[in-house]
């Protein structure tokens, strides 16, 4: 009896000191810095990959461990099922349980992605499609198809132009183009929305969407924010009369890819949509992306009774109320007169 007692203590000893080594280098392992193959390792975790799957990604990506050991470690802290889906990042010096420290924060790698003041819609598809952190769900859409997917239903967002904000926006790397679209879309009906509400009273712009498209016309016409709530009088007046707009913007903007830059004389003639020199009243749709500022001026306009307005040349404008002023501001700043 005595002899199996010693037995079963031995073995029992045995056993925790076997239990004790494996411990030992199990921990050493987890918390040892890992090689990597190079001086950092991006890696990505679909959406729905269990640890078992994110380990054999991460190796694969160039981080050198055994999976095996990742999954182990994740079931003895039982943080399986805690992994959140993302792109991340690992330096020098990451270890085992720092990766599984990362996947369960969530602690995944932002790209950006910035859209600008004036910026026409393929301008910013341009931008999108040629930007190398997201995924190009919608390249071959076509602008109808791209409105449809993102749950455009009034006629007013037939065409993408101006309906989205123009701002910086941050990303989870890989994340689809889609997405980011409809945050920029979501962000600008927001501010439409809420300037809107607060608008001036008795503005000849009736909806929403032609307060879009006039501020898309101020933000084209000038990037002087001192000068925007004057350029939305000029026009809001001009609307008020039934005079043309007569804005270089829109001609621009209604030749395309035919506008070679310098804008002539036969091109103001040309009769399109977008030519306010021979069409009355707001352009079709919007012409840009109008930043905030933009959208204020156009539903806060100064209290002016401009009519007409000409670029100094160092950024401002000139304002008129007759046309002989105006003719006596374009012979002084535009053809050098006195």
């Amino acid at each position: 009896m005595m002899r199996w007692l010693t037995r079963m203590l031995l073995a029992g000893l045995v056993g925790l000191l076997a239990a004790l080594v494996a411990g030992g280098w199990f921990y050493r392992e987890v918390s040892s810095p890992l090689p990597l193959a190079g001086e950092r390792v991006e890696f990505h975790v679909a959406p729905g990959s269990g640890l078992r799957a994110a380990a054999r990604e991460i190796a694969g990506a160039g981080i050198a461990f055994e999976p095996w050991m990742l999954v182990a470690l994740g079931r003895l802290l039982r943080a399986e099922g805690a992994i959140k889906a993302g792109s991340y990042e690992a330096g020098r010096g990451i270890t085992l349980l720092g990766l599984l420290e990362k996947l369960t924060s969530g602690d995944v790698t932002q790209a950006e992605i910035a859209f600008i003041e004036g910026w026409t819609f393929r301008q910013m598809r341009a931008r999108l499609d040629a930007h190398p952190d997201l995924r190009h769900d919608s390249k071959d859409w076509s602008d109808a198809e791209l409105m449809r997917r993102l749950g455009a239903e009034s006629a007013d967002e037939t065409s993408p132009e101006g309906w989205f904000f123009p701002d910086t926006y941050l990303f989870v790397k890989r994340s689809g183009d889609v997405e980011l679209l409809a945050r920029a879309r979501r962000a600008m009906r927001r501010h439409l929305e809420r300037e809107w509400e607060r608008r001036a009273r008795a503005l000849p712009t009736a909806t929403p969407y032609q307060a879009l498209i006039l501020a898309s016309i101020v933000e084209k016409e000038t990037g002087l924010d001192a000068d925007r709530p004057l350029v939305a009088a000029v026009f809001h007046n001009r609307l008020r009369l039934g005079m043309l707009l007569q804005s270089d913007p829109t001609v621009i903007y209604g030749l395309g890819e035919n506008f070679d830059g310098n804008l002539k004389k036969r091109d103001l003639a040309a009769d399109t949509p977008y030519n306010t020199y021979v069409r009355g009243g707001l352009p079709p749709t919007p012409i840009a992306m109008p930043g905030l500022a933009s959208l204020r001026a156009a539903l806060h306009p100064a209290p002016s009774q401009a009519l007409y307005f000409v670029a100094r040349g160092d950024g401002s404008s000139q304002f008129s109320t007759t046309l002989d002023e105006h003719n006596r501001a374009v012979n002084r700043y535009q053809r050098g007169g006195r």
